[in-house]
Protein backbone atom coordinates (compact mmCIF):
# COMPACT_ATOMS: atom_id res chain seq x y z
CA UNK A 1 0.00 0.00 0.00
CA UNK A 2 1.58 3.66 -0.98
CA UNK A 3 1.87 6.05 1.54
CA UNK A 4 -0.36 9.27 0.32
CA UNK A 5 1.13 12.67 0.14
CA UNK A 6 1.29 14.93 3.09
CA UNK A 7 -1.90 17.07 3.83
CA UNK A 8 -0.17 20.84 4.76
CA UNK A 9 -2.75 20.01 7.85
CA UNK A 10 -0.70 17.34 9.27
CA UNK A 11 2.93 19.18 8.64
CA UNK A 12 3.91 20.45 12.05
CA UNK A 13 5.65 23.53 10.91
CA UNK A 14 2.17 24.71 9.82
CA UNK A 15 0.20 23.21 12.87
CA UNK A 16 -0.77 26.52 14.60
CA UNK A 17 -3.94 25.56 16.27
CA UNK A 18 -2.26 22.50 17.82
CA UNK A 19 -3.68 20.04 16.24
CA UNK A 20 -1.31 17.45 15.95
CA UNK A 21 1.58 17.58 19.11
CA UNK A 22 3.73 14.80 19.53
CA UNK A 23 3.99 13.35 22.60
CA UNK A 24 6.84 13.29 24.95
CA UNK A 25 8.58 10.71 27.32
CA UNK A 26 6.78 11.54 30.25
CA UNK A 27 3.09 12.16 28.80
CA UNK A 28 3.84 8.14 26.62
CA UNK A 29 4.86 6.97 30.37
CA UNK A 30 1.73 8.07 32.10
CA UNK A 31 -0.70 7.01 29.32
CA UNK A 32 1.62 3.43 29.44
CA UNK A 33 0.77 3.13 32.87
CA UNK A 34 -3.22 3.14 31.76
CA UNK A 35 -2.76 1.31 28.54
CA UNK A 36 -0.97 -1.58 26.92
CA UNK A 37 1.34 -1.73 24.04
CA UNK A 38 0.50 -3.73 21.33
CA UNK A 39 1.76 -4.59 17.28
CA UNK A 40 -0.17 -3.45 14.51
CA UNK A 41 -0.28 -5.07 10.56
CA UNK A 42 -0.34 -2.80 7.46
CA UNK A 43 -4.24 -2.84 6.43
CA UNK A 44 -5.04 -3.01 10.04
CA UNK A 45 -8.37 -1.06 10.87
CA UNK A 46 -8.24 0.60 14.69
CA UNK A 47 -11.83 2.09 14.72
CA UNK A 48 -14.09 2.73 12.00
CA UNK A 49 -16.81 5.10 10.90
CA UNK A 50 -19.68 4.54 12.39
CA UNK A 51 -18.58 2.47 15.47
CA UNK A 52 -20.36 3.58 19.05
CA UNK A 53 -16.71 4.36 20.48
CA UNK A 54 -13.55 3.55 19.96
CA UNK A 55 -10.26 3.50 22.04
CA UNK A 56 -7.35 5.85 22.35
CA UNK A 57 -4.19 5.10 20.42
CA UNK A 58 -0.64 6.88 20.47
CA UNK A 59 1.68 5.75 17.75
CA UNK A 60 5.06 4.65 18.28
CA UNK A 61 6.15 3.24 15.57
CA UNK A 62 4.67 2.97 12.11
CA UNK A 63 1.86 5.28 10.04
CA UNK A 64 -1.88 5.26 10.74
CA UNK A 65 -3.97 6.97 8.34
CA UNK A 66 -7.07 8.83 8.72
CA UNK A 67 -9.84 8.07 6.30
CA UNK A 68 -12.91 9.63 5.40
CA UNK A 69 -16.02 7.53 3.29
CA UNK A 70 -13.34 4.75 3.71
CA UNK A 71 -14.13 1.33 1.49
CA UNK A 72 -16.23 3.86 -0.89
CA UNK A 73 -15.45 4.76 -4.04
CA UNK A 74 -14.86 8.49 -3.05
CA UNK A 75 -12.78 7.48 -0.10
CA UNK A 76 -9.75 10.13 1.31
CA UNK A 77 -7.49 10.26 3.03
CA UNK A 78 -7.29 13.40 5.33
CA UNK A 79 -3.84 12.96 6.88
CA UNK A 80 -1.30 10.45 8.21
CA UNK A 81 0.33 10.11 11.92
CA UNK A 82 3.43 8.90 12.80
CA UNK A 83 5.53 8.04 15.91
CA UNK A 84 4.90 10.38 18.40
CA UNK A 85 1.42 11.57 17.58
CA UNK A 86 -2.15 10.03 19.10
CA UNK A 87 -5.39 9.52 16.84
CA UNK A 88 -8.82 10.32 17.68
CA UNK A 89 -10.70 13.67 17.54
CA UNK A 90 -13.42 15.11 20.55
CA UNK A 91 -15.89 12.48 20.12
CA UNK A 92 -13.40 10.66 22.07
CA UNK A 93 -14.47 12.99 24.91
CA UNK A 94 -17.89 13.67 24.39
CA UNK A 95 -18.85 10.28 23.57
CA UNK A 96 -19.98 10.84 19.78
CA UNK A 97 -20.11 8.16 17.10
CA UNK A 98 -16.83 7.75 15.49
CA UNK A 99 -16.91 10.07 11.78
CA UNK A 100 -13.37 8.76 10.56
CA UNK A 101 -11.76 5.15 9.78
CA UNK A 102 -8.20 4.52 11.41
CA UNK A 103 -6.46 1.91 9.24
CA UNK A 104 -2.51 1.53 9.78
CA UNK A 105 -0.44 2.26 6.51
CA UNK A 106 3.12 0.83 7.96
CA UNK A 107 3.24 -1.99 10.54
CA UNK A 108 4.39 -0.96 14.00
CA UNK A 109 3.56 -0.48 17.64
CA UNK A 110 0.74 1.60 19.14
CA UNK A 111 -0.19 2.28 22.96
CA UNK A 112 -3.99 1.62 23.37
CA UNK A 113 -5.82 3.52 26.19
CA UNK A 114 -9.32 2.23 26.66
CA UNK A 115 -11.86 5.82 26.93
CA UNK A 116 -12.50 5.05 29.74
CA UNK A 117 -9.27 5.34 31.14
CA UNK A 118 -7.98 8.48 29.24
CA UNK A 119 -10.90 10.22 30.66
CA UNK A 120 -9.36 9.53 33.77
CA UNK A 121 -5.59 10.70 32.76
CA UNK A 122 -7.11 14.09 31.32
CA UNK A 123 -9.23 14.81 34.54
CA UNK A 124 -5.72 13.94 36.80
CA UNK A 125 -2.94 15.25 34.71
CA UNK A 126 -4.02 18.63 33.54
CA UNK A 127 -0.94 19.53 31.50
CA UNK A 128 -1.12 15.83 29.51
CA UNK A 129 -4.71 16.47 29.28
CA UNK A 130 -4.73 20.09 28.19
CA UNK A 131 -2.48 18.92 25.46
CA UNK A 132 -5.68 16.05 24.70
CA UNK A 133 -8.01 18.68 24.66
CA UNK A 134 -6.52 21.31 23.24
CA UNK A 135 -5.59 18.89 19.64
CA UNK A 136 -9.37 17.70 19.89
CA UNK A 137 -10.93 21.14 20.16
CA UNK A 138 -8.82 22.06 16.92
CA UNK A 139 -9.56 18.79 15.00
CA UNK A 140 -13.25 19.06 15.39
CA UNK A 141 -13.42 22.64 13.85
CA UNK A 142 -10.81 21.27 10.76
CA UNK A 143 -13.27 18.30 10.32
CA UNK A 144 -16.29 20.39 10.61
CA UNK A 145 -14.04 23.22 8.06
CA UNK A 146 -13.64 20.06 5.62
CA UNK A 147 -17.67 18.70 5.54
CA UNK A 148 -16.38 15.24 7.00
CA UNK A 149 -19.08 13.09 8.71
CA UNK A 150 -22.82 12.68 7.69
CA UNK A 151 -24.34 13.65 4.80
CA UNK A 152 -27.09 15.66 5.06
CA UNK A 153 -29.36 15.77 1.26
CA UNK A 154 -32.14 18.33 0.44
CA UNK A 155 -33.63 21.50 -0.64
CA UNK A 156 -32.11 24.77 0.48
CA UNK A 157 -36.33 26.10 0.53
CA UNK A 158 -37.09 23.11 2.69
CA UNK A 159 -37.85 23.59 6.46
CA UNK A 160 -36.93 20.44 7.37
CA UNK A 161 -33.70 20.72 5.72
CA UNK A 162 -33.07 24.21 7.47
CA UNK A 163 -33.79 22.44 10.93
CA UNK A 164 -31.75 19.45 10.70
CA UNK A 165 -28.79 22.07 9.11
CA UNK A 166 -29.24 24.10 12.33
CA UNK A 167 -29.48 21.06 14.62
CA UNK A 168 -25.91 19.75 13.23
CA UNK A 169 -24.32 23.33 13.07
CA UNK A 170 -25.35 24.34 16.78
CA UNK A 171 -24.24 21.26 17.92
CA UNK A 172 -20.82 21.50 16.43
CA UNK A 173 -21.35 18.13 14.12
CA UNK A 174 -18.82 17.49 11.51
CA UNK A 175 -21.02 16.74 8.30
CA UNK A 176 -21.35 17.78 4.62
CA UNK A 177 -24.85 19.37 2.79
CA UNK A 178 -25.93 18.67 -0.77
CA UNK A 179 -27.89 21.21 -1.96
CA UNK A 180 -30.74 19.75 -4.28
CA UNK A 181 -30.73 23.04 -5.95
CA UNK A 182 -27.32 23.78 -6.78
CA UNK A 183 -25.51 20.06 -7.11
CA UNK A 184 -26.57 18.55 -10.48
CA UNK A 185 -25.44 15.19 -9.85
CA UNK A 186 -27.79 15.02 -6.40
CA UNK A 187 -31.10 13.75 -8.44
CA UNK A 188 -28.54 10.93 -9.73
CA UNK A 189 -27.45 10.02 -6.12
CA UNK A 190 -31.27 10.14 -4.91
CA UNK A 191 -32.67 7.82 -7.71
CA UNK A 192 -29.86 5.38 -7.09
CA UNK A 193 -31.00 5.09 -3.50
CA UNK A 194 -34.57 5.19 -4.92
CA UNK A 195 -35.74 8.42 -2.67
CA UNK A 196 -38.15 10.61 -4.03
CA UNK A 197 -37.35 14.04 -3.65
CA UNK A 198 -40.75 15.03 -1.64
CA UNK A 199 -39.19 12.57 0.88
CA UNK A 200 -35.99 14.35 1.47
CA UNK A 201 -34.22 16.03 2.97
CA UNK A 202 -32.23 12.83 3.67
CA UNK A 203 -29.18 12.04 5.91
CA UNK A 204 -26.41 9.17 5.01
CA UNK A 205 -24.17 7.98 7.71
CA UNK A 206 -22.09 5.37 6.52
CA UNK A 207 -24.37 2.38 5.23
CA UNK A 208 -27.39 3.68 7.27
CA UNK A 209 -30.01 6.25 5.53
CA UNK A 210 -32.41 8.77 7.66
CA UNK A 211 -35.24 9.81 6.17
CA UNK A 212 -36.53 13.29 7.09
CA UNK A 213 -35.71 11.93 10.92
CA UNK A 214 -36.43 14.17 13.56
CA UNK A 215 -33.75 15.82 16.10
CA UNK A 216 -33.85 13.24 18.67
CA UNK A 217 -33.81 10.66 15.93
CA UNK A 218 -30.73 12.29 13.96
CA UNK A 219 -28.93 12.19 17.72
CA UNK A 220 -29.92 8.77 18.49
CA UNK A 221 -27.69 8.06 15.03
CA UNK A 222 -25.23 10.06 16.07
CA UNK A 223 -24.67 8.81 19.48
CA UNK A 224 -25.51 12.37 21.52
CA UNK A 225 -26.83 11.81 25.03
CA UNK A 226 -30.06 9.89 25.63
CA UNK A 227 -32.05 10.06 28.25
CA UNK A 228 -32.32 8.50 31.68
CA UNK A 229 -34.25 6.04 32.60
CA UNK A 230 -37.55 7.19 34.69
CA UNK A 231 -36.62 6.15 37.86
CA UNK A 232 -33.08 8.29 37.92
CA UNK A 233 -33.42 10.67 40.76
CA UNK A 234 -30.46 12.95 40.09
CA UNK A 235 -29.58 15.64 43.00
CA UNK A 236 -29.74 18.42 40.46
CA UNK A 237 -31.34 19.01 37.20
CA UNK A 238 -30.10 22.12 34.58
CA UNK A 239 -32.96 22.99 32.10
CA UNK A 240 -31.11 24.64 29.56
CA UNK A 241 -27.49 24.53 28.36
CA UNK A 242 -26.69 28.45 28.00
CA UNK A 243 -23.66 29.68 30.27
CA UNK A 244 -25.52 30.00 33.19
CA UNK A 245 -26.75 25.95 32.79
CA UNK A 246 -23.34 24.77 31.63
CA UNK A 247 -21.48 26.64 34.29
CA UNK A 248 -24.36 24.99 36.96
CA UNK A 249 -23.35 21.94 35.09
CA UNK A 250 -19.61 22.44 35.42
CA UNK A 251 -19.90 23.23 39.43
CA UNK A 252 -22.37 20.80 40.57
CA UNK A 253 -20.74 17.75 39.09
CA UNK A 254 -17.12 18.70 39.71
CA UNK A 255 -18.26 19.09 43.43
CA UNK A 256 -20.12 15.68 43.58
CA UNK A 257 -23.61 15.89 43.04
CA UNK A 258 -24.91 13.50 40.14
CA UNK A 259 -26.02 16.38 37.50
CA UNK A 260 -27.97 16.26 34.72
CA UNK A 261 -28.12 19.20 32.02
CA UNK A 262 -30.88 19.25 29.03
CA UNK A 263 -31.74 21.23 26.01
CA UNK A 264 -34.01 21.59 23.54
CA UNK A 265 -31.50 21.99 20.64
CA UNK A 266 -27.76 22.62 21.95
CA UNK A 267 -25.49 23.41 24.02
CA UNK A 268 -24.54 27.37 24.16
CA UNK A 269 -27.74 28.69 24.32
CA UNK A 270 -28.77 32.47 22.77
CA UNK A 271 -24.57 33.39 23.21
CA UNK A 272 -23.94 29.81 21.17
CA UNK A 273 -25.03 31.67 18.21
CA UNK A 274 -22.61 35.00 18.89
CA UNK A 275 -19.57 34.62 16.43
CA UNK A 276 -17.28 36.69 18.58
CA UNK A 277 -17.85 37.46 22.47
CA UNK A 278 -14.84 40.00 23.33
CA UNK A 279 -15.62 41.50 26.82
CA UNK A 280 -15.84 37.78 28.55
CA UNK A 281 -12.84 37.51 30.93
CA UNK A 282 -9.72 35.48 29.95
CA UNK A 283 -10.04 35.84 26.27
CA UNK A 284 -8.20 38.78 25.17
CA UNK A 285 -8.46 37.56 21.50
CA UNK A 286 -12.11 36.99 22.08
CA UNK A 287 -14.20 33.70 21.81
CA UNK A 288 -17.18 32.32 19.61
CA UNK A 289 -20.48 31.46 21.79
CA UNK A 290 -20.09 27.95 19.94
CA UNK A 291 -16.53 27.26 21.02
CA UNK A 292 -17.04 28.71 24.38
CA UNK A 293 -20.38 25.94 24.63
CA UNK A 294 -18.07 23.19 23.25
CA UNK A 295 -15.20 23.58 25.81
CA UNK A 296 -17.93 23.70 28.80
CA UNK A 297 -19.65 20.80 27.79
CA UNK A 298 -16.46 18.52 27.90
CA UNK A 299 -15.26 20.37 31.01
CA UNK A 300 -18.64 19.23 32.47
CA UNK A 301 -18.60 15.56 30.96
CA UNK A 302 -15.21 15.14 32.29
CA UNK A 303 -16.42 15.51 35.72
CA UNK A 304 -19.16 13.57 34.99
CA UNK A 305 -22.53 15.26 34.58
CA UNK A 306 -25.12 14.30 31.95
CA UNK A 307 -26.50 15.90 28.99
CA UNK A 308 -29.26 14.83 26.72
CA UNK A 309 -30.02 17.16 23.50
CA UNK A 310 -32.40 17.18 22.22
CA UNK A 311 -34.39 17.49 25.29
CA UNK A 312 -37.01 19.96 25.26
CA UNK A 313 -38.79 20.67 28.84
CA UNK A 314 -42.58 20.80 28.46
CA UNK A 315 -44.04 20.81 31.76
CA UNK A 316 -42.67 20.83 35.44
CA UNK A 317 -44.20 19.86 38.62
CA UNK A 318 -43.32 18.08 42.51
CA UNK A 319 -43.75 14.96 42.94
CA UNK A 320 -42.80 13.60 46.61
CA UNK A 321 -39.88 14.48 47.51
CA UNK A 322 -38.68 15.39 44.35
CA UNK A 323 -39.14 17.27 40.59
CA UNK A 324 -40.20 15.93 37.49
CA UNK A 325 -39.76 17.71 34.51
CA UNK A 326 -41.48 16.11 31.43
CA UNK A 327 -39.72 16.05 27.92
CA UNK A 328 -41.43 16.38 24.81
CA UNK A 329 -40.30 13.11 23.09
CA UNK A 330 -39.34 11.15 26.29
CA UNK A 331 -39.87 10.04 29.76
CA UNK A 332 -39.62 12.77 32.28
CA UNK A 333 -36.67 13.35 34.22
CA UNK A 334 -36.56 13.51 37.95
CA UNK A 335 -34.36 15.32 40.78
CA UNK A 336 -34.38 16.48 44.01
CA UNK A 337 -33.05 20.43 42.79
CA UNK A 338 -33.84 21.84 39.75
CA UNK A 339 -31.79 25.04 38.09
CA UNK A 340 -34.25 27.23 35.64
CA UNK A 341 -31.63 28.63 32.83
CA UNK A 342 -33.67 27.93 30.02
CA UNK A 343 -32.61 31.45 29.05
CA UNK A 344 -34.38 33.76 26.31
CA UNK A 345 -35.22 33.92 22.74
CA UNK A 346 -35.31 37.12 20.23
CA UNK A 347 -38.48 38.29 19.57
CA UNK A 348 -39.45 38.40 16.36
CA UNK A 349 -40.64 41.52 14.03
CA UNK A 350 -44.55 42.05 13.52
CA UNK A 351 -44.45 42.21 9.73
CA UNK A 352 -46.54 39.92 7.61
CA UNK A 353 -44.63 36.91 6.39
CA UNK A 354 -42.16 37.09 9.21
CA UNK A 355 -42.42 33.27 9.77
CA UNK A 356 -43.07 32.01 6.07
CA UNK A 357 -39.30 33.20 5.51
CA UNK A 358 -37.98 32.12 8.34
CA UNK A 359 -35.09 30.22 7.44
CA UNK A 360 -35.29 31.36 3.84
CA UNK A 361 -33.69 34.68 4.57
CA UNK A 362 -34.61 35.38 7.78
CA UNK A 363 -32.32 35.10 10.32
CA UNK A 364 -32.21 34.84 14.25
CA UNK A 365 -28.69 33.87 14.69
CA UNK A 366 -25.52 34.97 12.45
CA UNK A 367 -23.16 31.54 12.61
CA UNK A 368 -20.98 30.89 9.79
CA UNK A 369 -24.10 27.98 8.32
CA UNK A 370 -25.45 31.55 7.81
CA UNK A 371 -22.86 33.70 6.72
CA UNK A 372 -22.25 30.88 3.84
CA UNK A 373 -25.60 31.23 2.69
CA UNK A 374 -25.86 34.57 2.27
CA UNK A 375 -22.03 34.71 1.07
CA UNK A 376 -21.42 37.98 -1.25
CA UNK A 377 -24.92 39.55 -0.77
CA UNK A 378 -26.05 41.93 0.95
CA UNK A 379 -27.80 41.67 4.18
CA UNK A 380 -29.83 43.59 6.68
CA UNK A 381 -29.70 43.48 10.68
CA UNK A 382 -32.43 44.57 12.95
CA UNK A 383 -31.51 45.31 16.51
CA UNK A 384 -28.89 47.97 18.34
CA UNK A 385 -27.41 45.27 21.19
CA UNK A 386 -24.48 43.48 21.50
CA UNK A 387 -25.66 40.32 19.52
CA UNK A 388 -27.01 42.84 16.33
CA UNK A 389 -23.80 44.17 16.72
CA UNK A 390 -21.46 40.97 16.87
CA UNK A 391 -23.28 39.96 14.22
CA UNK A 392 -22.48 42.81 11.97
CA UNK A 393 -19.12 42.81 12.71
CA UNK A 394 -18.77 38.76 11.77
CA UNK A 395 -20.73 39.08 8.95
CA UNK A 396 -19.31 42.32 7.06
CA UNK A 397 -16.24 40.02 6.74
CA UNK A 398 -18.26 37.15 4.57
CA UNK A 399 -20.80 39.48 2.38
CA UNK A 400 -20.54 42.87 0.07
CA UNK A 401 -22.67 44.92 2.33
CA UNK A 402 -24.20 45.18 5.72
CA UNK A 403 -26.92 47.54 6.55
CA UNK A 404 -27.65 47.55 10.53
CA UNK A 405 -31.17 49.47 10.80
CA UNK A 406 -31.97 50.72 14.63
CA UNK A 407 -35.39 52.28 15.59
CA UNK A 408 -34.01 54.90 18.09
CA UNK A 409 -31.74 58.17 16.88
CA UNK A 410 -28.56 56.78 18.99
CA UNK A 411 -27.00 52.95 18.56
CA UNK A 412 -24.76 53.85 21.55
CA UNK A 413 -27.39 53.82 24.41
CA UNK A 414 -27.69 49.86 23.80
CA UNK A 415 -24.64 48.82 21.88
CA UNK A 416 -21.22 48.49 23.80
CA UNK A 417 -19.11 51.45 22.82
CA UNK A 418 -16.17 48.99 21.76
CA UNK A 419 -18.29 47.51 19.09
CA UNK A 420 -19.98 50.36 18.19
CA UNK A 421 -16.28 52.44 17.43
CA UNK A 422 -15.53 48.95 15.42
CA UNK A 423 -18.49 49.03 13.49
CA UNK A 424 -17.53 52.94 12.41
CA UNK A 425 -13.92 51.35 11.00
CA UNK A 426 -15.86 49.28 8.54
CA UNK A 427 -16.22 50.25 5.03
CA UNK A 428 -18.72 47.65 4.35
CA UNK A 429 -21.21 48.29 7.21
CA UNK A 430 -23.70 51.43 7.03
CA UNK A 431 -25.69 52.06 10.04
CA UNK A 432 -29.48 53.59 10.07
CA UNK A 433 -30.79 55.42 12.83
CA UNK A 434 -34.54 55.85 13.02
CA UNK A 435 -35.41 53.23 10.43
CA UNK A 436 -37.32 50.62 10.51
CA UNK A 437 -38.35 47.23 8.74
CA UNK A 438 -41.78 47.39 6.85
CA UNK A 439 -42.38 44.84 4.33
CA UNK A 440 -40.72 41.78 3.28
CA UNK A 441 -40.52 40.58 -0.60
CA UNK A 442 -39.95 37.13 -2.39
CA UNK A 443 -41.29 34.33 -3.93
CA UNK A 444 -39.78 30.80 -2.23
CA UNK A 445 -36.76 33.28 -0.26
CA UNK A 446 -36.45 37.05 0.64
CA UNK A 447 -35.53 38.84 -2.42
CA UNK A 448 -35.76 42.87 -1.24
CA UNK A 449 -36.86 44.43 1.97
CA UNK A 450 -38.86 47.87 1.97
CA UNK A 451 -38.10 50.25 5.26
CA UNK A 452 -39.65 53.31 6.45
CA UNK A 453 -38.03 56.00 8.15
CA UNK A 454 -39.60 57.48 10.75
CA UNK A 455 -38.95 61.08 11.11
CA UNK A 456 -40.18 61.76 7.64
CA UNK A 457 -42.39 58.52 6.67
CA UNK A 458 -40.24 58.36 3.19
CA UNK A 459 -40.58 53.82 2.41
CA UNK A 460 -37.51 52.36 0.48
CA UNK A 461 -36.60 49.10 -1.06
CA UNK A 462 -33.01 48.45 0.62
CA UNK A 463 -31.61 46.01 -1.88
CA UNK A 464 -31.40 43.25 0.97
CA UNK A 465 -31.35 39.42 0.19
CA UNK A 466 -31.68 38.50 4.21
CA UNK A 467 -32.23 40.20 7.54
CA UNK A 468 -30.94 38.93 10.92
CA UNK A 469 -33.46 39.93 13.48
CA UNK A 470 -31.78 40.68 17.10
CA UNK A 471 -34.53 42.61 18.87
CA UNK A 472 -35.53 41.90 22.72
CA UNK A 473 -36.14 38.84 23.81
CA UNK A 474 -38.78 36.95 26.01
CA UNK A 475 -38.38 34.27 28.27
CA UNK A 476 -38.66 30.95 27.88
CA UNK A 477 -40.82 29.85 30.79
CA UNK A 478 -44.11 28.34 28.79
CA UNK A 479 -43.13 24.67 30.10
CA UNK A 480 -43.53 26.03 33.75
CA UNK A 481 -47.13 26.57 33.37
CA UNK A 482 -47.31 28.20 36.86
CA UNK A 483 -45.61 26.19 39.31
CA UNK A 484 -43.06 29.05 39.94
CA UNK A 485 -43.94 32.57 40.36
CA UNK A 486 -43.27 35.45 37.35
CA UNK A 487 -43.10 38.95 36.45
CA UNK A 488 -45.43 40.38 34.49
CA UNK A 489 -43.32 39.76 31.60
CA UNK A 490 -42.88 35.93 32.27
CA UNK A 491 -39.04 35.92 33.55
CA UNK A 492 -39.05 33.87 37.26
CA UNK A 493 -39.13 35.70 40.27
CA UNK A 494 -36.22 34.92 43.01
CA UNK A 495 -35.14 35.96 46.43
CA UNK A 496 -36.75 38.98 47.62
CA UNK A 497 -39.14 39.16 45.17
CA UNK A 498 -40.75 35.82 46.14
CA UNK A 499 -40.57 36.35 50.09
CA UNK A 500 -43.73 34.67 51.75
CA UNK A 501 -44.56 33.21 48.68
CA UNK A 502 -43.06 29.65 48.78
CA UNK A 503 -45.18 26.86 50.03
CA UNK A 504 -43.81 26.51 53.79
CA UNK A 505 -43.79 30.01 54.10
CA UNK A 506 -39.08 29.86 54.54
CA UNK A 507 -37.53 32.86 53.33
CA UNK A 508 -36.23 31.78 49.63
CA UNK A 509 -32.06 31.71 49.09
CA UNK A 510 -30.64 34.33 46.50
CA UNK A 511 -31.61 32.55 43.72
CA UNK A 512 -34.69 30.29 44.86
CA UNK A 513 -37.96 30.89 43.12
CA UNK A 514 -41.58 30.20 44.38
CA UNK A 515 -40.85 26.75 44.96
CA UNK A 516 -38.56 25.46 47.26
CA UNK A 517 -35.07 23.76 45.63
CA UNK A 518 -35.53 25.49 42.56
CA UNK A 519 -33.21 28.00 41.09
CA UNK A 520 -33.21 30.39 38.08
CA UNK A 521 -30.26 31.73 36.73
CA UNK A 522 -29.01 33.81 33.64
CA UNK A 523 -31.45 35.69 31.41
CA UNK A 524 -34.35 33.92 32.04
CA UNK A 525 -34.23 35.02 36.04
CA UNK A 526 -36.46 38.31 36.45
CA UNK A 527 -33.61 41.55 37.10
CA UNK A 528 -30.84 39.68 35.31
CA UNK A 529 -28.01 41.21 33.54
CA UNK A 530 -28.20 40.22 30.20
CA UNK A 531 -24.38 39.02 29.94
CA UNK A 532 -22.48 36.10 29.49
CA UNK A 533 -19.79 36.49 31.99
CA UNK A 534 -23.28 37.39 34.63
CA UNK A 535 -24.60 33.92 33.55
CA UNK A 536 -21.64 32.03 34.09
CA UNK A 537 -21.59 33.68 37.82
CA UNK A 538 -24.75 33.26 38.64
CA UNK A 539 -25.15 29.60 37.57
CA UNK A 540 -22.31 28.46 39.93
CA UNK A 541 -23.61 30.03 42.70
CA UNK A 542 -26.73 28.11 42.17
CA UNK A 543 -24.62 25.39 42.72
CA UNK A 544 -23.92 26.60 46.46
CA UNK A 545 -27.05 27.26 46.89
CA UNK A 546 -28.28 23.49 46.21
CA UNK A 547 -25.78 22.50 48.68
CA UNK A 548 -27.31 24.35 51.36
CA UNK A 549 -30.33 23.53 50.33
CA UNK A 550 -30.28 19.90 50.21
CA UNK A 551 -28.11 20.40 53.91
CA UNK A 552 -30.89 22.33 55.27
CA UNK A 553 -33.74 19.50 54.38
Amino acid sequence: MGEPPALPLFEETRDRQGAFPRLHDDALAALEERGKRRAVDEGELLFRDGDESYDFFAVLSGKVAILANAGRPDEEVIGVHGPGRFLGELNMLTGERVYLTARVLEGGEVLQVSRERLRELVAGDPSLGDVILRAYLARRTILIGLGTGPRLIGSRFSPDTRRLRVFLARNRLPHGFIDLEEDGGADTLLREMHVEPQDTPIVLRGQEMLRNPSNAELARALGLGAGEGAEAVHDLLVVGAGPAGLAAAVYGASEGLDTAMIDAVAAGGQAGTSTRIENYLGFPGGISGMELAERAIVQAKKFGARLMVPAEAVAFCRHEDHYRVRLRDADAVMARTVVIATGARYRRLEIPRIDELTGLGVYYAATAMEAEMCSGSHVAIVGGGNSAGQAAVFLSQHVRQVTLMIRGGDLGRTMSRYLVDQLARIANVEIRTDTEVTELLGDRSLEDLVVEHNRDGGRSRLGATALFVFIGAGPRTGWLDGEVLLDSKGFVLTGNEVKGETPDGAPPLLLETSQPGVFAVGDVRSGSIKRVASAVGEGSMAVRLVHQHLADR
